[in-house]
C-alpha cells in the first residue's frame, strides 16, 4: 500500500522548485520530431498583434496544437518530397533569414535628433501654400447660371439657392466644398476661384461637369505641419531608410555574380518544369 505523505513532507514537495526549463525542453514529439518551448517562442513572435494580446495559456495550447499538426503534414509530404517542396523550402527558408536581419535593422531605436533631421529635410523648406473655402453652385445649363447670378446680385442667399438648384453632391450642403488647395480642383474652376477676393462671387464657368457659379468664402495660407503631427510617418521613413541602408551594406560586401542567360521570361509560369 502506498505510504500517504506527512504534513511536512508534503510542504516539502509543493514548496520544491520546478525543474529548471530551457528552450530545449521538449513539449511533444511527432515521430522522431520533437517539439520545444523554443519552438513555442519563436512561433509566438512573428505572430500578428491580434494574437499577441491572448492570455498565455490559450497562446500555449494553440500554438503547440498548430505545430503538431504542422509537424504530421510536414511528414506526410516528405514521405514524397518533389522538387517543388524542396525548392519552395528553401525559398521560405531563405526569406524567414532575410527578414530576421531587416527585423534587426528596423528595431533600431530612432533618435530625436534623426527625427528633426528627416523634419527639416521634409519640410525645412516648404513655403506656406494658399488654400480656398469655397461654394458653388452646379447647374446644366450657362442660361441657368446666368440667372442664378442675377438672382444673387439681388440679394438672395446663396446657400438657398445651392440647396434648391445645384446638381452638385455639395448642393443638400448649401454648395460648401470645404478647404482645398491648388491642384485639387479642375483647372477652370480652381482658375476662376483664384481670382475672386474672399466673399466675392464668380462665374458662370464651364467644366466638364456642367456650369459653376461660385462663391470664395475664405483663403488661408497653408504652413508646413508641426514636427508632432508628423512624427509618426518621420518615424517610418528613418526606419525605412536605416532598413535600406542595411541591404545596401550587406549586398555591397557580397560576393554576387549574376549569369548571362538567354532566357524566355514567361518560363517562369511553367511549372511543369518542377515535376
Amino acid at each position: 500500500m502506498t505510504r500517504l505523505l506527512t504534513g511536512a513532507a508534503l510542504a516539502l514537495v509543493l514548496t520544491a522548485p520546478a525543474m529548471a526549463q530551457d528552450a530545449d525542453t521538449v513539449l511533444a514529439t511527432v515521430g522522431e520530431t520533437e517539439i520545444t518551448l523554443g519552438h513555442l517562442i519563436a512561433m509566438r513572435e512573428r505572430l500578428p498583434q491580434q494574437y499577441q494580446q491572448l492570455p498565455d495559456q490559450a497562446l500555449y495550447d494553440g500554438m503547440l496544437e498548430q505545430l503538431i499538426q504542422q509537424q504530421v503534414l510536414a511528414d506526410a509530404a516528405r514521405a514524397d518530397l518533389s522538387r517543388a517542396n524542396e525548392i519552395g523550402l528553401e525559398n521560405e527558408a531563405r526569406a524567414f533569414l532575410a527578414g530576421r536581419v531587416i527585423d534587426a535593422a528596423a528595431a533600431v531605436t530612432n533618435t530625436d535628433a534623426e527625427i528633426q533631421a528627416a523634419y527639416d529635410a521634409e519640410y525645412g523648406a516648404t513655403e506656406p501654400e494658399p488654400e480656398f473655402n469655397a461654394s458653388h453652385i452646379l447647374v446644366e445649363t450657362e442660361a441657368e447660371a446666368q440667372a442664378l447670378v442675377a438672382e444673387l446680385e439681388g440679394g438672395a442667399d446663396f446657400a438657398d439657392l445651392a440647396r434648391e438648384h445645384s446638381t452638385g453632391p455639395s448642393g443638400p450642403n448649401g454648395g460648401e466644398l470645404g478647404w482645398f488647395g491648388l491642384g485639387m480642383m479642375v483647372p477652370e474652376f480652381e482658375g476662376a476661384v483664384v481670382d475672386l477676393a474672399p466673399g466675392e462671387l464668380g462665374g458662370p464657368v464651364q467644366t466638364s461637369f456642367g456650369w459653376h457659379v461660385i462663391k470664395l468664402n475664405e483663403t488661408r495660407q497653408k504652413a508646413a505641419p508641426p514636427l508632432e503631427e508628423v512624427r509618426a510617418e518621420l518615424e517610418q521613413a528613418v526606419t525605412t531608410q536605416k532598413v535600406d541602408a542595411a541591404i545596401a551594406e550587406i549586398t555591397e560586401s557580397a560576393a554576387i555574380e549574376r549569369m548571362e542567360v538567354e532566357l524566355d521570361p514567361a518560363l517562369i509560369r511553367d511549372t511543369g518544369l518542377l515535376e
